[in-house]
């Protein structure tokens, strides 16, 4: 006999970065494992060491990482991650990015402007992944930019059935914050069986780069609007639009959003807000300064653990989604 027979047993192996440790011990405690232990610091010049403490040879291995603020630190250490886990002989390698970095940035706008989006998988890619594994991207082109498989999560099951549970669906109408979002709020429209309405932002001539008047699309007066993106930021943009609704009669506003970025401002605008609940997911740690009684966050942890386990047996991610439709 030539050569020698192994066990053919896989090993799941799950890893997780710094930045948003509590999801990544959800996302543990729902597949039944351990995060593997892992030694990370960073030198005085801001450097960072990465040494997992376990052997990761022949093992399908998962990173988990949310690229939060500050992101590029957060970015590079995953990196790091991945070359680790490249350089320990891990059979595959797959990258679980609950909010994917430097997505806005998928496109040209203006001449001699950068495409970020594609530089971030390039260098995923560079670094030793294998798959991507991420959560209502800003857009759907960006799996294309990673020249390999991309498992496309998405939040709104999640979502819309905590909404859906809630209110009053006869007076529900969905609403898009503007022209990009509609194909995702159309989903939302057959899965509450609800109408759709869009807020169309418009500039004011006189005023430069301000968008000062916003045109609702739709019928609104006397109903619940549920006010749908893939993120909030500074909260400008959904307030004003939440704005333009309460404006034109809507009964209450609800706003929900897959990454609760909420930087800057964002904190007195929720804060002020008419909006009577923002509900987001933890894809993104929630600011302490921002935990307020109308702030809700619903754990996106049992879709991302349900889809490594269907990567790991060499399942089917769709499936998940197909059957809650």
């Amino acid at each position: 006999m030539t050569g020698i027979k192994t066990t053919g047993e896989k090993k799941l192996m799950l890893f997780s970065g710094r930045a948003h440790p509590e999801l990544a011990e959800e996302v543990a405690h729902q597949l039944g494992v351990d995060l593997v232990p892992t030694k990370v610091f960073d030198f005085a010049n801001g450097e960072i060491y990465v040494r997992y403490q376990e052997s990761a040879r022949g093992a399908d291995c998962f990173l988990i990482q949310s690229h939060t603020a500050p992101i590029n630190k957060w970015i590079m250490e995953q990196l790091i991650m991945i070359d680790a886990l490249k350089r320990a002989s891990a059979a595959s390698i797959t990258v679980i990015i609950p909010s994917y970095g430097y997505a806005r940035q998928d496109k040209k706008h203006k001449g001699r402007e950068p495409i970020s989006a594609r530089l971030v998988a390039d260098l995923l890619k560079c670094a030793g992944a294998d798959r991507i594994l991420t959560v209502d991207l800003h857009t759907d082109q960006i799996q294309g930019f990673f020249d390999g498989p991309v498992d496309h999560l998405t939040a709104l099951p999640v979502l819309a059935d905590y909404v859906g549970a809630k209110v009053d669906r006869s007076k529900l109408t969905v609403v898009s914050p503007d022209a990009g979002r509609v194909r995702v709020a159309d989903r939302w429209c057959d899965r509450l069986d609800a109408p759709l309405a869009i807020v169309h932002k418009r500039r004011d001539k006189d005023v430069a780069n301000q968008v000062t008047v916003h045109e609702v699309v739709g019928e609104v007066k006397g109903r619940v609007c549920i006010l749908v993106d893939d993120m909030i930021d500074t909260g400008g943009t959904i307030c004003a639009a939440a704005d333009a609704l309460f404006a034109h009669g809507a009964e209450d506003v609800i706003v929900t959003a897959t990454h609760g970025i909420l930087s800057g401002p964002a904190a007195d605008r929720l804060k002020n807000s008419k909006v009577s609940e923002f509900v987001l997911t933890n894809t993104l740690p929630t600011p302490g300064e921002l935990e307020l009684e109308k702030i809700t966050v619903l754990s996106i942890a049992p879709t991302i653990a349900r889809a490594v386990r269907e990567v790991f047996e060499d399942g089917s991610v769709t499936s998940l989604f197909e059957e809650q439709q």
